[in-house]
């Protein structure tokens, strides 16, 4: 099949350029090619005068007679003309000078010089397209793109694409124009061959043109209304074949995956609970009952749970793993670095002091002796959470009964690490504890029916006595984040999971005063901070170590970590420094002198992003705050506003701050809700490069559509994909076979993405 075929086998390709575009853009197949689209269009369909030309102008393209042509060498000398043959080697460049009936151009080249003088020759008239500039007060344009008239962009319809591209493949000679005839050639062979993807229904239900149509029209349009119906029959088959997959695999695991059956809450849930300071948030309280819901279905559980900072993510999860424990199951929190780890284990032991289970914490820095005590009581059951790092995937860490496992920011933790924790589920046969006589809640009569448990608790067995943990029989899942998702990222990283949002805080939370400075405030700023201080505050100031090997980020840290010590001198004040350069203990220590009161300052990199609780701190400072992203700034702001006093973010931002990073400094300073920040953050940057997801981060790279632009096309497409698998949940139906064919391609194959979390 031609759609199969080498790219080195088309006209004008190679091994060499195949291996380049390869490389460069990971196209190897005719069929890769014609799927790269471009990604905007120059309209060539008029010509400009000289006289209309000027720098500002994006591109233009302009009829005109050549008039001369000069070569010169080194320091512009002029080579001569005369010698033949020319002495090539000693040019340099080429100025051509053209002309129309309102004035003169000079067009010029570096590269291709033989060729194009060969080719321009005095007295003839092309089409020259390029960019204008102004170059010491000459316009010129450098390396247009140059046509005969009758061969030129007129002739080929008004829109030409303009595609991907990148200096290595400029350099080997794949330009703008080589890639346009490459497409032509491509589309010619490939077009016959191409099989309709969509069902004859959905064609006509969404009004969308034949694939045949959106592939010759994208590459080469008609008109620009051609153009726009391409545009939208190819963005929708993408997104709705990324949620069909989603859906589809979700649906088979709601009704297939079987999983372990928690129909009790148990007396430490009780227990827990009655002893809590305070009242849960309707948001907690909501997804308490989500959760449940999914633990007495049979079913196993992949729950999304989304909440901001300081929402109380913590302390659904604990309730969750005790009514996990209340069934005769072992528990599992999993963080992404040590410093959260910590923190939640000290959370999570004053939640449990009324209770009777016992918890660890397992890192990397866990003494060995400690160690083999945690892998004892983890196999003989006595154990029911543990707390820890990716220290918990190691194969010498063994569980009698894990039943739940929570991980919290799963996006630092690989996909391959993440699947060791879905392998630690019960083994075939195993017994479960008998729970009988142990305190549970009764079934709840809808799925939404928890509420508040009362003191006394009832006792009872549940329906078919003992559990009995079946083969391969996987834990429940918890996925938690504080890296608010915006609505269309969340339900393509995570179209397969069910998602909880607890979209409210808990009462006595005040809001950050958030304000920008600029280096000129910078007294007035340490006057305040001061006074802070005074009040037996404490501050954090952050630094864009954004890489921990770039030496220039790490020499601005220690310089700046110097003048705070300067302005906040011994004995009145403490300053801590922490980076990840720094060992495990050092970084312990300091971190550990901050967090008891002991420093009253405590200099980092975003090492502190995640997970650092200390009541007292009151100030945020975040330096260079303009190199940060949106969501970067928010968790870092997330930091302090956790005690009863009023507390201040300060965005600091250097001399030189470009316009777009003003904006996010901007919206900051203008609201706390970080769902609303990164929605205009995913606008900003693109979904790309949200807090580390790369593209290779989504279940399949797009094309075409964009998460940030597409949203409301996103949300259609997911519909329409659920009302097909509602009428035929397996896409075996004779009309919905192109549906299926289209599904076992490779590149839908992500099965393991929705096991894994």
């Amino acid at each position: 099949m031609e759609l199969d075929s080498s790219i080195q086998y088309l006209s004008g390709v190679g091994p060499k350029r195949a291996g380049l575009l390869s490389r460069e853009l990971g196209i190897s197949t005719l069929s890769d090619l014609i799927r790269l689209y471009p990604f905007r269009y120059i309209d060539r369909s008029g010509v400009t005068p000289i006289a209309q030309v000027a720098p500002d102008l994006a591109s233009v393209q302009v009829q005109a007679t050549v008039v001369s042509r000069t070569l010169y060498g080194p320091q512009s000398a002029v080579v001569s003309q005369e010698t033949n043959p020319i002495h090539w080697g000693a040019v340099k460049r080429l100025s051509v000078i053209v002309e129309d009936a309102s004035g003169r151009l000079e067009v010029v080249f570096f590269k291709g010089i033989r060729w194009n003088y060969q080719r321009l020759v005095p007295g003839s008239t092309f089409l020259f397209f390029g960019k204008p500039q102004d170059f010491n007060g000459r316009l010129n344009i450098v390396h247009p793109e140059v046509d005969a008239p009758q061969d030129g962009a007129l002739s080929q319809g008004a829109l030409t694409g303009v595609y991907p591209s990148t200096e290595k493949l400029k350099t080997g000679g794949i330009t703008g124009k080589v890639m346009c005839k490459m497409q032509a050639a491509a589309l010619n062979l490939c077009l016959p061959e191409i099989t309709e993807t969509l069902p004859e229904y959905v064609l006509r239900d969404r009004g969308l043109v034949p694939l045949t149509y959106a592939l010759r029209n994208i590459h080469f349009p008609k008109d620009s209304y051609a153009l726009q119906k391409a545009t939208y029959r190819l963005k929708f088959e993408e997104l709705f074949f990324l949620q069909l997959s989603l859906l589809k695999q979700k649906y088979i695991r709601s009704r297939g995956e079987r999983g372990l059956l928690m129909p009790k809450v148990g007396p430490d849930f009780h227990a827990c609970y009655n002893a809590l300071p305070y009242a849960l948030t309707g948001a907690q309280q909501r997804v308490i009952k989500e959760i449940r819901a999914d633990l007495v279905s049979g079913h196993q559980m992949n729950r999304l749970l989304q909440g901001d900072v300081g929402s109380g993510k913590t302390m659904v999860a604990v309730l969750s793993c005790l009514m996990a424990i209340g069934n005769g199951f072992q528990a599992c929190i999993m963080a992404p670095t040590e410093v959260l780890a910590q923190q939640h284990y000290a959370n999570i032991r004053k939640y449990l002091a009324p209770t009777s289970v016992q918890c660890a914490l397992l890192t990397g820095s866990t003494p060995q002796k400690e160690r083999r005590g945690i892998h004892a009581a983890l196999e003989d059951g006595s154990l029911g959470i543990l707390v820890g790092t990716h220290a918990l995937l190691e194969d010498n860490v063994v569980f009698k009964n894990l039943g739940l496992a929570v991980i919290d920011e799963q996006h630092r933790f690989g996909v391959e690490q993440r699947s060791k924790l879905w392998n630690k589920g019960p083994a075939v046969g195993k017994q479960v504890p008998s729970v009988a006589g142990r305190g549970f809640a009764p079934l709840p009569s809808q799925p939404d029916g928890w509420a508040p448990p009362s003191h006394a608790a009832e006792g009872g067995t549940p329906p078919g006595g003992d559990l009995l943990a079946d083969q391969n029989v996987p834990p429940h899942i918890l996925v938690m984040t504080a890296t608010p998702i915006p609505r269309t990222l969340a339900m393509t990283l995570y179209g397969d999971l069910d998602v909880s949002v607890i979209d409210e805080m808990p009462p006595g939370r005040k809001p950050v005063q958030t304000m920008c400075i600029g280096q000129n405030r910078r007294a007035a700023m340490y006057k305040f901070l001061r006074e802070e201080i005074t009040r037996g505050r404490q501050v954090f100031v952050v630094f864009p170590l954004i890489f921990e090997s770039e030496k220039m980020d790490l020499q601005n840290l220690e310089q700046g970590y110097e003048e705070i010590v300067r302005a906040f001198p011994l004995p009145d004040y403490k300053v801590a420094i922490v980076h990840g350069q720094q060992s495990t203990e050092e970084k312990n220590f300091n971190m550990a002198a901050f967090v008891a009161g002991r420093a009253n300052i405590l200099v980092s990199t975003t090492v502190i992003e995640v997970g650092v609780d200390v009541p007292n701190a009151s100030v945020m400072v975040i330096e260079s705050a303009q190199r940060f992203g949106l969501s970067q700034l928010h968790q870092l702001r997330g930091r302090v506003g956790r005690g009863a006093e009023k507390s201040y973010c300060i965005l600091v931002k250097d001399v030189k701050t470009s316009k777009e990073a003003q904006q996010r400094l901007d919206l900051m300073c203008s609201t706390e809700d970080g769902f609303e920040i990164a929605e205009q953050d995913m606008k900003m940057r693109g979904p790309g490069d949200l807090e580390g997801t790369q593209q290779s981060g989504l279940p399949i790279n797009l094309s075409i559509a964009s998460l940030a632009r597409d949203g409301a096309l996103l949300s259609e497409a997911r519909a329409y994909a659920g009302r097909i698998l509602d009428a035929d949940p397996t896409l075996s139906s004779p009309e919905n076979a192109p549906l299926l064919r289209e599904l076992r391609k490779d590149k839908y194959d992500i099965k393991d993405y929705s096991k894994i979390s």
